[in-house]
C-alpha cells in the first residue's frame, strides 16, 4: 500500500457537498482505503476572480492503484459530479488533484507528482499539513518548515 494525497475543491452546486460527496466516493474506491480528510476551508479562487469562492479540503488514502489507476479513478468522481473543464481555473463542481504519491517522482503527459501547484497553494499546504504533520517530501524539506514560512492568502476553516 502507497499513502497518496489528494487536494479536493469545488466551487459550484453546493461545494462543501461537493467536496464531501466526493470524499465518501474516495473512501468506497476499490483499492483504496480513506486515512484522513483534512478540515474543509474557504478560500478565493486562484483564476478569474468572477466566481464564487472555494471549498477545499485533503485526503489521505492508502492504496494499491498505480497512479494513473488512481488519477483514472479521481476523474470519474470528477464526471460524476458533473466537472467540465472549460476555462482554465475556472469554476468547477469538484476538482481532484493527485498532490502526492508516496515518494515518487512522476513526470508522464497526463501525471505529474508531486502536483506543479504544491508549494504555492496555501488551500493545499495548510489542509495537507492537516492530514500530514510529519510529512517529509521528497526533497527531503518537512511540509510543516514549508508551511510555516509560506505566504498565506486568507483561508477560513469551516468543518473538521
Amino acid at each position: 500500500m502507497i499513502t497518496a494525497y489528494i487536494g479536493l475543491g469545488a466551487n459550484l452546486d453546493q461545494p462543501l457537498a461537493q467536496v464531501e460527496g466526493a470524499a465518501r466516493q474516495l473512501a468506497a474506491l476499490t483499492d483504496c482505503q480513506l486515512l484522513a480528510l483534512s478540515p474543509r476551508y474557504a478560500s478565493a479562487p486562484m483564476g478569474p476572480q468572477d466566481q464564487p469562492d472555494y471549498v477545499n479540503a485533503v485526503a489521505a488514502v492508502a492504496t494499491t492503484l498505480s497512479p494513473l489507476a488512481l488519477l483514472d479513478a479521481l476523474q470519474a468522481i470528477e464526471q460524476a459530479h458533473g466537472r467540465q473543464r472549460l476555462v482554465r481555473w475556472g469554476a468547477r463542481t469538484l476538482d481532484l488533484d493527485l498532490l502526492l504519491y508516496g515518494d515518487q517522482l512522476i513526470n508522464e503527459p497526463r501525471l505529474t507528482v508531486p502536483h506543479p501547484g504544491l508549494l504555492e497553494r496555501a488551500f493545499v499546504l495548510v489542509p495537507l499539513l492537516d492530514v500530514a504533520p510529519t510529512l517529509v517530501l521528497a526533497d527531503g524539506r518537512p511540509l510543516a518548515t514549508i508551511v510555516a514560512n509560506h505566504h498565506h492568502q486568507a483561508l477560513t476553516r469551516l468543518s473538521g
